[in-house]
């Protein structure tokens, strides 16, 4: 699977045993998706999503089906135009490609991005993710970033890959939209203090509501892991702690909840 400056290609594939298919579908797998630095978005929304936002298209495959609808027609005259492959594929190879019964009759092969760290809190509010480890947590929270307008998401420490295909699809096409970024919890703290950026993280322990913070700018919003919060140390980097006050008999939020809140909040008491 190649894209580059050259044509693109257009193929027909029947074979379940084409290689084409074994390399596309071995994307559902993280070893493979760190291999290739390939990962997969299903459905003609993200495709569409993604060129519009001049996100190229590696490979593109759809349904054969699916051929003579002027939508997906447009979509693999813009790929194959930009040098991706486009494959028309029957609906069994579809279907072994996308691992399940009634699936997307277009999948996109993109080659994924990250930002570089020192770009993080560049441009606007950013939003840091302490270990996140739920691919559907992530992915709305990219979307909720997105309809934000949020900056970017930064991933400190060990998270979920943004790229999986879980992931993914709960962004909504969002992917294509928020820079992301990646940092050791050490690099996100060394990075805030050379650049004088502010971060705000949530705490149990805070006693300050997240309703009346300061949250001038620059600011990163620092969010922790699902089960363990914030890392002690990242919360004792942190210029503020806050907390979000729950008045039902649950201790928690989820996380992607609480980080909408967050979001909300600091771009309302900055406008």
């Amino acid at each position: 699977m190649t894209a580059g400056g050259r044509p693109g290609v257009f193929r027909k594939v029947t074979s379940l045993a084409n290689p084409l298919v074994k390399d596309i579908r071995a994307l559902h797998l993280k070893k493979y998706r760190d291999e290739t630095g390939l990962f997969l978005a299903e459905g003609r929304k993200l495709v569409r999503d993604a060129l519009d936002g001049g996100w190229p298209v590696h490979t593109l495959v759809f349904q054969a089906e699916q051929a003579n609808d002027p939508a997906v027609g447009q979509l693999a005259a813009e790929v194959k135009a930009a040098g991706g492959t486009v494959l028309e594929v029957s609906e069994a190879v579809l279907g072994k490609i996308a691992r399940r019964d009634n699936p997307q009759t277009v999948i996109g092969v993109f080659r994924q991005s990250f930002a570089p760290s020192e770009r993080i809190g560049a441009g606007g509010l950013w939003v840091a993710l302490d270990r996140v480890r739920d691919p559907g947590n992530l992915g709305t929270i990219v979307r909720t970033a997105d309809a934000a307008g949020v900056a970017g998401v930064a991933l400190v420490g060990q998270c979920c890959d943004p790229f999986a295909l879980e992931t993914v699809r709960a962004t909504m096409g969002s992917i294509f939209h928020v820079p992301l970024a990646r940092a050791s919890e050490e690099a996100l703290v060394a990075h805030a203090s050379r650049s004088g950026h502010r971060l705000i993280g949530t705490h149990l322990s805070a006693t300050e509501d997240y309703r009346g913070a300061d949250y001038s700018p620059p600011a990163i919003l620092v969010m922790g892991n699902e089960q363990q919060g914030l890392s002690d140390s990242l919360a004792r980097a942190c210029d503020l702690l806050v907390r979000i006050p729950m008045r039902g008999k649950a201790d928690s939020l989820n996380l992607a909840v609480s980080t909408g809140l967050m979001i909300y909040e600091a771009l309302r008491a900055t406008l």
